[in-house]
């Protein structure tokens, strides 16, 4: 009896020391890190307790986690923010993008693509926003933030609604987007197809007043210099940056094929311009010319929504894929899709892995090979390297896993 004693005593010490040792949930080891905010772009691991972040260095030892994900040979970033998505979904008729069948629900399209926020652009608006919080901010897995439509009714459609310039009230948008600050992040204008500065006059104002940025998709080919020098603020974002149709003025000069002159200095006076590749929005006979003349945009985005999710742009990565396949790097596409998206909505706590941050990341692997990308015309290149997601953690929990790269310490 006395051996037993004994004998449970040792395995209790035993269990205790284990115990004691393990001081984090999940370590990713292995994997190229890229932290945009904190200038990491080398092999590094990265641990999580509690939902934070509790360390990012050089060999971790595996044995003090719970859970180890061997991310060798791959990247290994925050989870991506995609700044321009339609998430409204509902099923009521003729409702368009605001609770209707254009949009949709969040979570079948962005944890398997390393996404852990989305941010709606503009389904709801203050009068609908009640509704858009219940039925999908407060159900969905991912994190929903918004653009609150200048409109009241939100994108309810293109011929009716969003043309009534008596609903867009600076006002009652303003007095929503700091009753729900929590969750709105900007106010966006979309659609409107009439020369008039007042929409535009009305979406700044409600910016100005809840002190929040505003997001502009032009629907009438308004002149873009005098948009960004004289009605924008630093920090505003025009959408939609690589559109080549009629509804609005190109960043490539039609006629000379050259960027337009006043493109770089409104960037550098703080004008951010953001992809929203969506399904019309996107045409390599404007994007790659830009690039070539020196012009990135500030924030990949993918406008999901229905016309969208099975076309050219499918996901926020095969998105970042396509602009691999232009020329730019891994780090210059993650950065786009993650730090700086969270300083344009003034949410600093999201897009990084510093120590003590929210544990949102992306485990991505890179594929080499023949592949092929299309833009919203059906135009195509080719490029040699696709990314892959392989896990996506949020708030310090695995919510996806591709190919099972998790083990677990006994």
């Amino acid at each position: 009896m006395k051996k037993i004693f004994f004998l449970f005593i040792y395995i209790g010490i035993l269990t205790g020391f284990a115990q004691a040792q393990t001081r984090y949930e999940i370590l990713i080891k292995g994997g190229h890190v890229v932290d945009a905010k904190n200038n990491i772009n080398e092999l590094m691991d990265v641990a999580i307790q509690d939902g934070k972040i509790a360390a990012v260095a050089k060999d971790i030892n595996p044995d003090l986690a719970k859970q180890v994900v061997d991310a060798g040979g791959m990247y290994v970033s925050p989870g991506f923010i995609d700044l321009h998505s339609h998430v409204f979904a509902g099923t009521q008729l003729n409702r368009a993008l605001s609770n209707g069948d254009l949009s949709v629900a969040p979570d079948g399209f962005t944890f398997r693509s390393g996404v852990t926020t989305v941010v709606d652009c503009g389904d709801a608006g203050w009068k609908s926003f009640p509704t858009f919080k219940r039925n999908i901010i407060d159900k969905s897995k991912t994190r929903v933030l918004t653009f609150l439509n200048i409109v009241g009714e939100g994108m309810r459609g293109r011929a009716d609604y969003e043309q009534n310039i008596n609903d867009m009230d600076s006002k009652m948008a303003a007095n929503t987007a700091l009753e729900y600050k929590e969750h709105i992040v900007g106010f966006k204008l979309a659609h409107f197809n009439t020369f008039s500065w007042v929409p535009v006059q009305r979406v700044v104002e409600a910016g100005k007043l809840a002190n929040v940025p505003v997001i502009i998709d032009l629907g009438y080919p308004l002149p873009l210099e005098e948009l960004f020098f004289k009605y924008l603020r630093p920090g505003d974002i025009y959408t939609h940056v690589f559109t080549q149709a009629a509804r609005r003025e190109p960043v490539i000069d039609a006629k000379s094929k050259q960027l337009r002159s006043f493109i770089i200095p409104a960037q550098k006076r703080g004008i951010l311009f953001d992809v929203g590749f969506g399904g019309g929005s996107f045409n390599f006979n404007q994007a790659i010319p830009a690039i070539k003349a020196g012009f990135i945009p500030n924030t990949i985005s993918t406008d999901l929504h229905t016309g969208s999710m099975n076309a050219g742009m499918k996901d926020q990565i095969n998105v970042m894929s396509t602009f691999l396949a232009m020329g730019m790097d891994i780090p210059g596409v993650i950065s786009r899709s993650t730090w700086a998206p969270a300083k344009a909505i003034k949410r600093e706590e999201l897009g990084n892995l510093s120590v003590g941050a929210i544990a949102d990341l992306a485990v991505v692997s890179v594929r080499s090979g023949n592949f092929g990308f299309r833009d919203a015309d059906g135009n195509r290149i080719g490029g040699n390297q696709r990314l892959e997601c392989e896990m996506t953690i949020k708030d310090g929990k695995i919510v996806y896993e591709f190919n099972s790269i998790t083990r677990t310490n006994p």
